[in-house]
């Protein structure tokens, strides 16, 4: 079947008598929507419209392992101070609190062009599983890069044994 040089193709095999699908432009927009909103936590709010830039910006990205002696936190933290962090355990829940000052130049002449880093407080709560000996909770920093180490109390850690399958 021809098509006249006005009939463009949808995609499907059907002509279609507008040079551009008019709302091919609404789907992309809520697609993109949809992408930012579950992509990653409070990405929703991460829009020029709600003037606050990247929302997540400042909430610290943690990996968290298991051994069978202990759980460990590691969080990123460029560009943070020791003495800016606050990790306090409170009712069965880890909380990192800090903040990452912002960095005056001295002597600096004229104002910022493109000011792309984040700068203020963050906090994040973790709940711990039962078994966690938060008394003996302990924390380093190092290069930007805080570590929580969790050990758990004797009675929680594994005590995984081999069972023999007998023979019938």
């Amino acid at each position: 079947m021809a098509t006249s040089s006005l009939m463009k193709s949808t995609g499907n095999g059907m002509p279609s008598p507008f040079p551009r699908d008019p709302f091919q432009s609404f789907r992309e927009e809520m697609n993109a929507l949809f992408d930012r909103a579950f992509s990653q936590p409070l990405a929703l709010w991460d829009s020029p419209a709600f003037g606050i830039g990247r929302a997540s910006a400042l909430m610290p990205q943690v990996d968290i392992h298991e051994t069978d002696k202990a759980i460990q936190l590691t969080a990123e933290l460029p560009g943070v101070d020791e003495k800016d962090i606050d990790i306090s355990v409170h009712n069965g829940v880890l909380t990192l609190k800090g903040e990452k000052r912002d960095e005056k130049q001295e002597g600096g002449e004229g104002d910022a062009r493109i000011v792309e880093r984040h700068y203020g407080r963050f906090e994040r709560s973790f709940t711990l599983p039962n078994g966690v000996d938060d008394a003996k909770i302990a924390a380093k920093f190092d290069r930007g890069v805080l570590t929580v180490t969790l050990p758990k109390r004797p009675e929680a850690q594994s005590s995984a044994r081999h069972i023999q399958i007998a023979k019938t």
